[in-house]
Order: structure tokens, then C-alpha cells, then sequence
């Protein structure tokens, strides 16, 4: 385990994503949000856009994205955020969105995320919530590789955010039955498998790309009540609900919620320092991997910082996009 103190921030649980961004210049900025049609993907797109960043809104629904861009511009009095659509189980749309990007990138948030109540899979035959949440967002990223090198040249540094959740800490990452080809289909650990990837993402990106300037930190928004929990299993708001009735869970604003991805966005602590798991903004403490859930609802387990297996899951996850 990890012997350093946890980096720290002058935010905490109850900040919320407007108070980090406050005194926070980021005209020049282009950025963009995954997912940002609903949720804590809106929030974080707001705030950084009346920081003055050139926000765009990557979504599967364009149209929901329009009038979250108009809504936007209100708010913020500022320019409206650009939409563009992006389906991260759609690897024709993911490399689309990519190639048609043009300039540097200062921040790609990796926002988007689905939970599935029963098994589906994508047209190559691939468990729908890992295909989504990790290797969407993997290929995305590394289609967007160059965009954020140039981006790290011109501002002294890029960032990427990848949002995992306290959810990964009921599995690691089953290399023997990623897909659930062979095991029992339950939609919770294929949830969290694809949570603790998002982390290992972070670490190996950050080992592969800092010498890029380009950094990479996942984050735990907390329990936020958003569209995300429509098809959460009767056992994990059971689970929910206990951590809330013992006092080690307490359900986060929406605003609240975007907070940590907008500090590892933003602050000046996580400028070039990445592979790290931040929780109530800031970085959370590690666990063993047999931790209690239920006693540690924000702490991340050694197996989603793991350099050995994040540099085996993007090897993997490479090797997949290439079939």
C-alpha cells in the first residue's frame, strides 16, 4: 500500500462544483463532457463553461444536449457549449467524434456511464456496461490523444477525468470472463468491474502519457440521485440505504456531486500529478481488497490502482478495439 499522505484540497464533502471553480479563469480551455445531457454531467459542463472554458457537450442524444447548451448560455450568460453526438457503445460514432476533432484539448471529462438491470451486449458481442463505461471512454481518449498533447503544450499541461464510483469496490477486473460469457450475469459486478477499469484507466494513461503532459485521475462523484440509478438492483439500494442508515453515507446535491471532477478539472494540486482516486474532493485513502463496503464507502481498494493490472487491462482493452 501506498505510504504517502493523500493529496488534499481546500474543498471537502459539502463543497459544491460552482465554489471550486470560484476565482477560476478558464477562457482558452477547450473541454470536453461525456454524458452531458443529465446528471452531474450538466453540472460540470455549467460550471466550467461560466469559468469561461469552450465547453463541448458529447451525448447520445443531440437534441437533449441542444437544449442543455441553450440552458447553459443562460445560465452563464456566457457562449453556448457546443453538442456533438458520441455513443460510446458505438465504436463507428467514438472514432467519428474523434477524427473530427480539430486543435488542441485541454480537458476531456469521461463523464458518461450507463447501469444495465439485466445482461445486453453491443453488436461484438461485448457485456454493455464495460463496453460503455471503460472501453468507450479508452478508445475515445486515445482517438483524442494528440488533441490533448497539443493541448498540454499550449497551457502547460492536459487532464483527463475518469469517473469511476465507490462501486468498484465490490469487484476488480475478471481478465478470464470479461463479457460474462462464461459466469453468471449479475448487473452490479458487471457495474463495478467497469468502475474499478475506470480507475486502472487513470493509472496507466498518467504512466503512458505524462511525459505527453497529459494526466489522468478518476473520481468518485458520492451518492447522487440521477437517471444513472434507474436500473440499480433492489441489493444495491438495499446496500445504499444501509451505509445511509449507519451513518458512512450521506446522498450528495447534483452540485455537490460534480464537485470532485471539477477539482481534479481544475485545482492546481492535480495539475501534473496523476493515476490517482479522488473522493469528496480529494484524494481518497486506499483500502485492502477485502474491505468492507459498508465500513468504507470512500476509500478506493488496491485493485483499481494496481500498475500491473492497469498496464495489463489497456493492453487488453487495446487488443479488443483492434478485432
Amino acid at each position: 500500500m501506498d505510504a504517502r499522505e493523500p493529496v488534499s484540497t481546500p474543498f471537502n464533502a459539502s463543497s459544491t462544483a460552482d465554489e471550486v471553480v470560484r476565482g477560476v479563469d478558464l477562457t482558452g480551455v477547450r473541454a470536453i463532457v461525456t454524458g452531458a445531457s443529465s446528471g452531474i454531467g450538466v453540472e460540470t459542463a455549467r460550471v466550467l463553461a461560466g469559468a469561461g472554458a469552450e465547453v463541448t457537450l458529447a451525448v447520445r442524444d443531440t437534441s437533449a444536449g441542444d437544449g442543455v447548451a441553450e440552458a447553459i448560455a443562460r445560465s452563464t450568460g456566457g457562449i453556448r457549449p457546443r453538442v456533438a453526438r458520441l455513443d460510446l457503445a458505438d465504436r463507428a460514432t467514438v472514432t467519428r467524434f474523434a477524427d473530427a476533432w480539430g486543435g488542441p484539448l485541454h480537458l476531456l471529462i469521461n463523464n458518461a456511464g450507463v447501469v444495465t438491470g439485466g445482461l445486453e451486449r453491443t453488436r461484438e458481442g461485448w457485456e454493455l456496461q464495460f463496453a460503455t463505461n471503460h472501453l468507450g471512454h479508452f478508445a475515445l481518449a486515445n482517438g483524442l490523444h494528440d488533441a490533448l498533447a497539443l493541448g498540454a503544450a499550449d497551457r502547460d499541461g492536459a487532464r483527463i477525468v475518469s469517473v469511476s464510483s465507490t462501486a468498484h469496490m465490490r469487484s476488480g477486473v475478471d481478465f478470464d470472463d470479461l463479457h460474462f460469457e462464461r459466469r453468471g450475469y449479475d448487473p452490479q459486478l458487471a457495474y463495478a468491474q467497469s468502475k474499478t477499469a475506470n480507475s486502472l484507466f487513470a493509472v496507466e494513461a498518467t504512466r503512458l502519457w505524462a511525459s505527453d503532459g497529459i494526466v489522468a485521475n478518476a473520481v468518485n462523484p458520492g451518492g447522487v440521485a440521477t437517471g444513472l440509478q434507474r436500473n440499480f438492483t433492489a441489493r444495491q439500494k438495499e446496500s445504499l440505504d444501509a451505509a445511509e442508515a449507519a451513518g458512512v453515507f450521506t446522498y450528495k446535491t447534483v452540485e455537490q456531486g460534480a464537485a470532485t471532477s471539477v477539482v481534479a478539472a481544475t485545482a492546481p494540486e492535480f495539475a501534473h500529478s496523476g493515476g490517482h482516486y479522488l473522493d469528496d474532493a480529494r484524494e481518497a485513502y486506499i483500502v485492502p481488497n477485502d474491505a468492507d463496503l459498508a465500513q468504507h464507502p470512500h476509500g478506493v481498494k488496491e485493485w483499481a490502482l494496481d500498475p500491473a493490472t492497469a498496464e495489463r487491462l489497456w493492453t487488453v482493452s487495446a487488443d479488443l478495439l483492434r478485432t
